[in-house]
């Protein structure tokens, strides 16, 4: 079954509103097998909404219309809907007086606008809505089915899952599932490159790449009757994907660079600090947002300055006189005194040019040095990033963690 998903408002338009819907929707369809093809955001006007609405309906066998079922003249959705399908629009006395029995149990005046809500295209079934007033609508005709939902979110999420969900999990006889592969190190064309054979060649499962802020993601996609069947699909791809570019593959999912880098300090019982100089914070502030990362989090100290570096971590005068602020040798002075300083089992350091100024021939904006020492071994990683202050920031994070899974996974 081809789905498509339409979200009414011209609130979502104009910015006023995050449009979650049309996420949250696409997820869960996938979960029984129903694909979604395209997402449509129209405005409250019935011309447009018209127009999309039998563009739905020539291409899609599954259509969902959120928003547009309430009392107010802009609320045009069921009346659209009910010009399209040649419906006539009935009262439904059941939703009456369910509506009547709503405003009466919170001591609210009734105007008389809300009764429109309780007008229904003929021949449809009524979903209930247990938390507003709207009840949402099924409909099924020609061999087509359209669904309409309430706008408000948790109207929305309860009558999808509770009352929607299990009708459509009986008419569907597939599973659909994602396994997305977190990379890093490798841009996206590079990716799409070494995976052509298997992009070129895909059929089921699919794959597709993302390019993230100094990431890519690759999305493994299969569709199956069983979830043993679809698992294996997409365990096999991942793993030639795997095969052709082992090393770079961090993480699955939702899974993020500090969180990995949590799990293997936990499973290493390992303790750790940073010091941080062009990322002002950064590594430690997405690092203490995981729940329970005391753990294994000691410190996380911002050495700005020369002066800094000196006073906290024991950065020589000489070093900084002889190669700079910036320099691999700065880099292990300062892991190295933190690592003496807080008596944790890694400390980690970073220092650079974030720009847009500050960069000169030898040292140009981007260039960036890592720092990690243990009571074993000291050692430094050297880079050359591009972007805006903000990107080269966020990017030398995501290679701090990086370079620590890296050394987390060989222990």
């Amino acid at each position: 079954m081809n789905g498509e998903i339409i979200n009414v408002g011209t609130e979502i338009l104009l910015g006023n509103i995050l449009n979650t819907h049309s996420k949250y929707l696409s997820e869960r369809l996938a979960d029984i097998g129903i694909g979604i093809y395209y997402h449509t955001t129209v405005g409250d006007n019935g011309e447009r909404l018209k127009d999309i609405l039998k563009s739905a309906i020539e291409r899609s066998d599954f259509i969902i219309i959120t928003g547009g079922l309430g009392p107010t003249s802009d609320d045009i959705t069921k009346e659209i809907v009910s010009e399209v399908m040649n419906k006539k629009l009935i009262l439904d006395e059941d939703s009456l007086h369910k509506i009547e029995t709503f405003f009466k149990s919170n001591n609210i005046n009734m105007t008389k606008n809300n009764i429109k809500q309780a007008y229904i295209p003929e021949g449809s079934k009524i979903l209930e809505n247990d938390f507003g007033t709207a009840p949402g609508i099924l409909l099924e005709e020609y061999d087509k089915i359209i669904a309409l939902l309430p706008g408000p979110p948790r109207e929305l999420k309860h009558m999808f899952e509770e009352k929607l969900f299990p009708i459509l999990n009986k008419k569907s006889n597939y599973i659909i599932k994602s396994k997305v592969l977190k990379t890093i190190s490798l841009g996206e064309s590079k990716v799409a490159t070494i995976l052509k054979d298997i992009i070129d060649n895909q059929s089921n499962p699919t794959v597709a790449t993302y390019a993230k802020e100094g990431q890519v993601e690759i999305r493994v996609t299969a569709k199956a009757s069983s979830d043993e069947e679809v698992n294996s699909l997409i365990e096999n791809t991942e793993k030639e994907i795997n095969d052709l570019i082992e090393g770079h593959i961090y993480g699955y999912d939702n899974e993020s660079l500090e969180e990995k880098t949590f799990q293997l300090l936990i499973e290493k019982k390992l303790k750790i600090a940073f010091c941080e100089s062009c990322t002002g914070g950064l590594i430690s502030s997405r690092f203490t947002a995981i729940p329970g990362v005391s753990k294994v989090f000691d410190r996380g100290i911002v050495t700005y300055s020369n002066e800094a570096k000196m006073d906290e971590l024991s950065v020589k005068s000489s070093t900084l006189k002889n190669y700079g602020a910036v320099s691999k040798e700065t880099a292990l002075e300062m892991s190295q005194g933190l690592l003496k300083k807080s008596n944790v089992d890694i400390a980690l350091s970073v220092t650079g040019i974030a720009g847009p100024d500050g960069g000169s021939d030898e040292k140009p904006v981007g260039l960036v040095y890592i720092g990690i020492s243990t009571k074993r071994k000291s050692f430094f990683i050297e880079k050359k990033l591009f972007g805006n202050r903000t990107s080269i920031q966020n990017k030398t994070a995501n290679l701090a963690y990086y370079e620590l899974i890296k050394y987390l996974k060989k222990l």
